[in-house]
């Protein structure tokens, strides 16, 4: 193990979280030291998202600090620009992360006042310490693909994966492929898969906002540039979607009873931006089940008794943090989950010179809040320190 080496800020996670936080913490002119296990920056949004994912909300929600997007960058962003953008942002800022780098422990010493840091260097498995005043746990809410329990998945014959492994519908065409998970992810993967000519039918387990992303971008703008109140701006949305989209209850999805940005607000949980998908649903080309109750070798039994054969699964059923697994005294900001016990806006922050960043649940203008609040409070504790 190599002698201890001594760091003010140490950032975990070279996402856009501790992208956006190293670019805050250069422009107020404060030492740092960003580390991360992959051998890219932002490994999520280039080797485990699907080929035709674009930003969720248009561009003016989702600029990182500092940094605007290009000229004639569209509006809703695909994959590959965005992650060009973080390439370009992590250059004007002067980002260098250490690659291959996995966090094995970190504990707070409080003889010392800092917190102790093992990282294994994931190439020669040369295990560090680095000492820091200051730790920044921008590992983010999407840690680890998570697939839940259900009884006879492990006998499936077919092809079954997380939607962090599907790239498009090319590889499916002519089979039936369920998709689990009715999330943006979900939604669009479906659509993704019936437009590719696969017999497609997706799991719709809770009440779910389907919305434009016109009306989303409307929404936003009422709330946060008009100061409308959330709730009027809600009852709006709701008005117009059951406009737009008619009544999809008859087809198996249902709104959730408060209005999609207060549910955003209140869960983290995002209304799903149509891509096309309800128009396939009420026409019948994608099939809705409510649950599944059991998997066999090659079929699965649904919720009411239905059974279907299939030949592929993806479960678009999220991620997992995994910060618990490494941060020893973090008890006092996460919880058993791995996300904050506070409730934004009060989650970035935590005693003992710990932060977390990018675990909001709201998307990257979330992290650019995030970032900037956790470089103007380190500047504000250094000064006191220097006093």
């Amino acid at each position: 193990m190599n002698a201890m080496e001594d760091v003010v800020v140490l950032i975990v996670g070279a996402g856009p979280a501790g992208l956006a936080t190293a670019a805050c913490l250069a422009q107020r002119h404060v030492p740092y030291i960003i580390v991360e296990r992959e051998s890219s920056t932002a490994s999520l949004w280039r080797h485990r998202a699907y080929d035709r994912l674009k930003l969720h909300l248009a561009k003016e929600f989702c600029e990182l600090p500092h940094m605007a997007y290009p000229a004639g960058t569209p509006t809703y962003v695909p994959r590959d620009m965005f992650v060009e953008y973080l390439d370009s942002y992590a250059d004007q800022f002067g980002i260098r992360p250490r690659y291959h780098t996995a966090v094995e422990s970190a504990i707070y010493d409080r003889g010392k006042n800092q917190w102790v840091v093992l990282v294994r260097d994931m190439d020669t498995s040369v295990v560090a310490r680095l000492a820091t005043q200051f730790l920044v746990v921008a590992a983010g809410e999407n840690s680890v693909a998570s697939i839940p329990p259900i009884p006879g998945l492990s006998r499936f014959e077919g092809e079954a994966i997380h939607s962090s492994a599907y790239k498009s519908g090319r590889a499916y065409t002519g089979k039936s492929v369920l998709v689990v998970g009715a999330g943006n992810s979900g939604m669009e993967i479906a659509y993704d898969l019936a437009t590719h000519g696969a017999h497609t039918s997706i799991v719709v387990r809770s009440p779910v906002h389907i919305m434009t992303k016109e009306l989303i971008w409307y929404g936003m703008t009422m709330v946060q540039n008009l100061g409308l109140n959330v709730t009027t701006v809600d009852s709006l949305l709701v008005m117009a979607a059951n406009f737009y989209f008619g009544d999809l209850s008859e087809h198996g999805i249902m709104r959730p009873k408060i209005g999609p940005l207060l549910l955003k607000s209140q869960t983290g949980r995002s209304a799903v931006i149509d891509v096309g998908t309800a128009r396939l649903i009420k026409g019948g080309v994608i099939k809705v089940f409510q649950g599944i109750s059991k998997i066999n070798t090659n079929s699965i039994e649904f919720h009411g008794g239905r059974q279907n054969s299939f030949d592929a699964i993806v479960f678009a059923t999220g991620y997992k943090s995994t910060v618990n697994a490494w941060l020893k005294n973090g008890e006092s900001m996460f919880k058993d989950d791995g996300f904050p016990k506070n409730y934004f806006p009060n989650h970035w922050r935590s005693e003992n010179g710990l932060y977390c960043a990018g675990f909001a649940r709201r998307g990257l203008a979330g992290i650019a809040m995030d970032a900037k609040n956790i470089a103007n409070d380190i500047v504000a504790a250094m000064d006191k320190m220097s006093c």
